[in-house]
């Protein structure tokens, strides 16, 4: 234990004994289910008081990263991650910076999806999806879709590549694509690129490769490139 830590001083002293019980469980690579070592043990090879020993381990509770079990003390868990970024996906509370950059990641995101989609896509899903482009109206002036389109059309997208995570981050990301869209943050793009449409990528994902329908849907999001460089 000792060869693991080393003195630790008194500044931010519980931040210091947090960030080394992080250490710790990389080191060991502890798994779900794994014990981490008793108050007691964790205070004498760190030089602390097991009250700041409790309050780190209190913050590793809050975060989801240990919780405590009959006969088995402290043990490892598996964190609700979006869980905690929920709570700060907040688009009132982020910088301009932020927002934009997370805008960003939405781009990347749905260009690079395209493997997960031919990988898990059915005719069941392509009749879905044309369902939905059927009612869609004309792209116009100032913007290319209308907003409850566009938020269906690509969040089929997710749902099909079955991808778990993929799709609980969509989630909570629409509230900020809702809001960047609606703000002032990206000025409205005057006479807009010609763009893949919805009805394209779909016939994309019908009949062709995986590289045409990046392609395509890195055409279909140009406006939105555009809008993030100006």
């Amino acid at each position: 234990m000792n060869e693991v830590f080393g003195t630790i001083d008194n500044q931010s002293l519980v931040d210091r004994v947090e960030a080394s019980l992080i250490d710790l469980l990389h080191q060991r690579k502890l798994k779900v289910g794994d014990s981490i070592p008793k108050e007691v043990e964790l205070a004498a090879a760190l030089g602390v008081s097991r009250t700041v020993i409790r309050e780190a381990l209190m913050r590793l509770r809050m975060v989801g990263l240990i919780d405590s079990k009959k006969k088995k003390g402290a043990v490892i868990t598996s964190p609700d991650i979006f869980g905690n970024l929920a709570k700060s996906l907040n688009p009132h509370i982020l910088s301009e910076d932020t927002l934009k950059e997370i805008f960003e990641i939405r781009l990347v995101l749905e260009i690079g999806m395209a493997d997960l989609l031919f990988l898990h896509v059915t005719p069941e899903d392509i009749k879905e999806l044309k369902q939905i482009i059927k009612n869609e109206p004309a792209s116009t002036k100032n913007q290319m879709f209308e907003a409850s389109y566009e938020i269906a059309f690509h969040g089929k997208l997710y749902e099909i590549s079955q991808n778990a995570t993929l799709i609980k981050f969509q989630s909570l990301l629409l509230p900020i694509f809702d809001y960047v869209e609606k703000s002032s943050l990206f000025k409205p793009i005057t006479g807009t690129k010609k763009f893949v449409s919805h009805k394209r990528l779909v016939a994309i994902l019908e009949k062709g490769t995986p590289e045409e329908f990046r392609n395509g849907m890195r055409s279909h999001l140009e406006n939105h490139f555009v809008r993030l460089n100006r």
